[in-house]
C-alpha cells in the first residue's frame, strides 16, 4: 500500500519539472500536444513485426529530454512502472506466433517474439513521450491545450479532474493504511479480511473529500474552466517545432533509413 500511494504521489514531481525555464517550456501547449500525437501516431502505425525502424524515432525523445533538462534516470523508473503491464499483454505472443522469421545459427526466432519485443519498444517510446509532454507542459496545460484545439471542454475538465482525483485518493489511501496500521496492536487486523471494511471507508472519505473540494472551488467562482500557471501563443516558433518534428516522423515513418544505413555498413565493411 505504502510503495502505491509513494509511486501514485511521486508522479506530482512531473508537475514541479513543469515549472523549469527552458526553450522547450515556453512553447506553446498546442504545439507540443500535435507533436507527441504525430509521433504516437508515426509509432503505432508500424506493423508488429517493425523493430529496426522504430530505432530512429528515439531521437525524440533524447533530443527532448537534452533540450528541456528532464532528468532521464527519474523519467526510466516511471516507465519502468508500467513495462510489466506491457510485457503482460504480448507474454503469449511466443505462444501463439510460432512462425521462424530469422535465423541466427543453430537457434531460430519466432514471430512471436518479434512482436513481443516491437510492443515494448513502442511502449517505451509513447509512454516516454507522454511523460515528456507532460514534465515539459504540466497537466492543467496540456488539458487547456486540448481545448484550444477543438476537443470538448466537458472532456478536457474531467480529464483534469480525474488527474488531480488520483493525488486525492493516493492521500486518502495513506492516512487510511497508516490509521489501520496503528490500531493493529500486535499485528492484529492487518490480514486480507480486514481490506473490505479499509476500501469502504476509503469510499466514504473520497466521497467526503470530494464534496469538501468541490465546495472550495464553487467558493473561488469556478465555471468549468481552468487556467495554466504559463500562458503563451502560438507563434514562429511553435510553428517551426511543428513543422520540423512532423516533417521528421513522417520521413522516418515513410522511408526505411535503418534498412538503408545497414545496407551502406555492409557494403563499406566487407
Amino acid at each position: 500500500m505504502k510503495s502505491i500511494t509513494a509511486a501514485v504521489m511521486d508522479l506530482n514531481r512531473l508537475e514541479q519539472l513543469a515549472d523549469s525555464d527552458s526553450p522547450i517550456h515556453f512553447l506553446d501547449a498546442r504545439a507540443k500536444v500535435l507533436v507527441t500525437c504525430v509521433f504516437v501516431v508515426s509509432v503505432v502505425s508500424f506493423n508488429r513485426y517493425e523493430l529496426a525502424r522504430l530505432l530512429p524515432f528515439f531521437i525524440f525523445p533524447a533530443v527532448m529530454i537534452a533540450l528541456a533538462g528532464l532528468p532521464p534516470l527519474y523519467l526510466a523508473r516511471k516507465i519502468a512502472l508500467i513495462s510489466p503491464f506491457v510485457l503482460m499483454v504480448g507474454l503469449f505472443n511466443p505462444v501463439f506466433d510460432r512462425a521462424q522469421l530469422y535465423q541466427i545459427g543453430q537457434m531460430g526466432i519466432s514471430g512471436g517474439w518479434i512482436s513481443l519485443v516491437s510492443l515494448f519498444i513502442r511502449s517505451l517510446l509513447t509512454v516516454g513521450a507522454a511523460f515528456i509532454l507532460v514534465g515539459t507542459t504540466g497537466f492543467t496545460a496540456v488539458c487547456q491545450a486540448l481545448e484550444r484545439l477543438g476537443i470538448p471542454q466537458i472532456f478536457a475538465v474531467q480529464l483534469l479532474f480525474l488527474h488531480r482525483y488520483i493525488f486525492v485518493l493516493a492521500d486518502e489511501t495513506g492516512r487510511a493504511s497508516r490509521a489501520r496500521e496503528l490500531r493493529s496492536c500486535g499485528r492484529k487486523g492487518l490480514g486480507v479480511g480486514s481490506f473490505g471494511s479499509l476500501v469502504g471507508h476509503l469510499l466514504l472519505r473520497t466521497w467526503q473529500r470530494a464534496e469538501r473540494i468541490h465546495a472550495a472551488m464553487l467558493a473561488r467562482g469556478f465555471v468549468g474552466r481552468f487556467h495554466a500557471h504559463r500562458q503563451s501563443r502560438f507563434g514562429a516558433s511553435e510553428l517551426c517545432f511543428l513543422l520540423g518534428w512532423s516533417l521528421l516522423f513522417i520521413a522516418l515513418r515513410t522511408f526505411d533509413f535503418s534498412g538503408a544505413l545497414g545496407a551502406l555498413v555492409a557494403g563499406i565493411v566487407p
